[in-house]
């Protein structure tokens, strides 16, 4: 694996080693028979991805000059993204931009890191000029994981949330995607402060969604629902179990529109789409986008069993002539596995349906490992 340049050495894997190491030290990886340089990377002792490689089959400098190559050339890859009306991306995705566990997202002229190991810190003043550079963003946020959160718990000057860079008035920060406008906690929100990757779906059902009626499922703060609206949709429904998310979607909405047609359902998304069938609502197009239901191998079974019920769930939501939009961010569940799913559930159904489109991840979240591809969705037309 090493060799075809996928950046994780498990800690089963390593047969010899020279020295004990701390997190971030530079490690050298040799061929175990021929003894040969492969990669380096950076040690982390207290993962089982024990090396995190950032350079493949020949030596380098891990200094300033190579971190800005790799942050330029990650910025390069977004320039199509905006070019249009956007100042949202994702500017790091860790290993698929060549540094594992290295996240940023960029909202506006604030930059987000987060860090998801503490190989990072040493690196950190280097790292944060180049990025402000880079972006020309004002002000840098730093967000910790969980369990980088618990191994910093002993350092001093190093919290979740922590402002790094410049001053930030309010944690609330908007910014536009495909000229419609969000706004995001970067200090308290989940992941950076919204989830980005759907951008283009979201846009997708707001071209679609003139005139129409609209139900989004496992809404969260609006992103499917806002764009539908600013699309023209003659109402729209945001149903999440979660009634806070729900009225940071009307706050959404209420950025775009002063009198948005939206309504909202703070419900476990099963049972209200069983209490839905029973009213016998409609809607022309129908947004299912729930949750990763597999966090590892063993619940992938159950996570497939959950797509299948809430596609059935859906169908009959469907209006004759109606859009489905089924999507799936589990990446431990296959693509093919889950359009099988979700095409199984509509023949079960006995509704005629057509296939209109697959999507997977937009240009700001590129691909260099099969583990970075989790994105996946799907349109159908329904009879």
């Amino acid at each position: 694996m090493v060799r075809k340049q996928h950046p994780w050495v498990f800690e089963a894997s390593i047969t010899k080693q020279n020295k004990e190491g701390k997190a971030g030290d530079l490690a050298i990886v040799f061929d175990q028979k021929k003894n040969k340089f492969l990669a380096l990377g950076l040690y982390d002792p207290s993962s089982p991805i024990r090396i995190k490689l950032l350079q493949f089959h020949k030596g380098a400098n891990i200094d300033e000059n190579w971190f800005e190559e790799k942050i330029q050339q990650a910025y390069d890859k977004r320039l199509p993204l905006l070019a249009t009306d956007t100042n949202s991306y994702r500017l790091l995705y860790g290993e698929n931009d060549g540094l594992p566990g290295f996240v940023t997202d960029i909202y506006d002229t604030v930059a987000v890191v987060k860090l998801y190991s503490l190989i990072w810190l040493p690196y950190l003043s280097i790292i944060l000029p180049i990025i402000l550079q880079i972006t020309k963003c004002e002000t840098l946020v730093l967000r910790l994981s969980r369990n980088v959160q618990r191994e910093t718990a002993a350092l001093k000057g190093l919290e979740d949330g922590q402002v790094l860079h410049s001053q930030l008035e309010d944690p609330v920060v908007i910014f536009r995607e495909h000229g419609v406008r969000f706004s995001a906690n970067v200090i308290a929100g989940h992941k950076t402060g919204y989830f980005l990757d759907h951008r283009h779906n979201r846009k997708r059902v707001g071209e679609l969604a003139k005139d129409k009626r609209v139900l989004d499922i496992f809404s969260y703060a609006g992103g499917f629902s806002v764009h539908a609206l600013s699309g023209g949709a003659k109402e729209v429904y945001s149903l999440d179990i979660s009634a806070q998310a729900l009225e940071t979607a009307r706050q959404n909405a209420l950025l775009n529109l002063p009198d948005p047609t939206l309504h909202t359902i703070a419900k476990d998304a099963f049972v209200a789409m069983e209490e839905l069938q029973k009213q016998r609502k409609r809607f022309d197009i129908v947004v299912v986008d729930p949750p990763s239901f597999a966090k590892k191998a063993s619940e992938v079974s159950g996570a497939l069993r959950s797509y299948e019920r809430l596609a059935k769930l859906a169908i009959p939501l469907v209006e004759k002539n109606g859009i489905l939009v089924l999507a799936s961010c589990s990446s431990r569940v296959s693509a093919d596995d889950f359009f099988a799913v979700a095409e199984a559930a509509l023949q079960q159904s006995g509704r005629r349906f057509q296939e209109q489109e697959r999507t997977f991840h937009d240009i700001d979240h590129p691909i260099s490992i099969p583990e970075g591809a989790y994105l996946k969705c799907i349109y159908y037309r329904l009879d």
